[in-house]
């Protein structure tokens, strides 16, 4: 009898001729392969985000690693552990890896205490990404609740350097409070020189706002939709998911067109420590992203 290796493990791509590409799920990927990075930006969003800047430090492992929106990392704090975290910069970034980062624990606590120049480590990307491709020609409403703005930015980045591919484009942006939102330095330059409409509001209002006020499924009435020539991709509190995908239902936007990121069920990436399973399914593995009509079929993920 002839013993023939199973397919998983027989890689039919050329060797090293390309940057590896880790959304081939039918392509074992190395989980154990950590790069080496430094932190060469700090970035204060507010009283409790922080944005980093991580450059790989090999020149080499810096050309090959790349990933796609929607993706995460797990990032290591030597000697504090890892955690997994969402990538926040272009895929087309071969200089930094851009990670928001909430202080929310012992490991995220000491990152936070970090000064340029400090060494971690990450492993990765891992999961699932949205499908930018599969969007081109159509309009995308871009929704985020918090600091699912995070998530949201590497397909922002990625509509902007692929803008004549898409239609309309809509941000949809909702916090607690002015103090809250992120990456506001960026507003001016999605609006003016991307094209992408941007609308936020906050539930509670201080005495500086002007703006918006109440829940972010109020902004949808300032907003025409075209349902049969739109995608939605929604990041932020799972409880969001509900009311936000439930109205995109009401108006008339295929379940299976609408995107959701569970990146915080995320905890060792690989599906080892199950602690991110719903029902038989790994969100780590099969996951962060999803289709709207998936995730209603997984009990409790919402």
């Amino acid at each position: 009898m002839t013993f023939k290796l199973p397919k998983q493990d027989i890689n039919l791509k050329p060797f090293m001729t390309r940057p590896p590409d880790f959304n081939l799920k039918h392509v074992t990927m190395r989980t154990d392969k950590a790069f080496k990075c430094e932190i060469i930006n700090i970035i204060e969003l507010t009283s409790q985000e922080k944005l980093f800047h991580l450059k790989i430090i090999d020149p080499i492992e810096r050309e090959i690693f790349s990933f796609r929106p929607g993706q995460f990392i797990m990032l290591e704090v030597p000697g504090f552990g890892e955690f997994p975290i969402s990538i926040s910069s272009s895929a087309n970034n071969k200089e930094y890896i851009a990670l928001c980062v909430r202080k929310a624990g012992r490991g995220t606590d000491i990152l936070h205490r970090a000064k340029l120049g400090a060494k971690v480590g990450i492993r990765g990307p891992f999961g699932t990404s949205f499908p930018m491709e599969e969007m081109i020609g159509h309009n995308i409403l871009l929704i985020a609740g918090g600091l699912g703005l995070a998530p949201l930015r590497a397909p922002i980045y990625w509509v902007n350097e692929h803008r004549d591919q898409y239609r309309d484009v809509s941000i949809l942006y909702g916090t607690k409070d002015p103090a809250s939102m992120l990456f506001t330095y960026q507003y001016e330059q999605w609006q003016k020189v991307n094209r992408i409409r941007l609308m936020t509001i906050v539930d509670r209002a201080d005495e500086n706002w002007t703006g918006r006020v109440g829940l972010i499924t109020e902004l949808f009435k300032e907003i025409e939709i075209d349902p049969l020539n739109t995608y939605a991709i929604v990041c932020g509190p799972p409880i969001m998911f509900k009311f936000v995908c439930n109205h995109l239902d009401s108006l008339g936007i295929p379940m299976n067109r609408m995107f959701v990121s569970l990146e915080r069920r995320m905890h060792c990436g690989m599906g080892k420590c199950c602690r991110c399973m719903v029902g038989s399914t790994f969100t780590c593995v099969d996951g962060p992203v999803f289709d709207y009509w998936s995730v209603l079929n997984l009990k409790e993920a919402i």
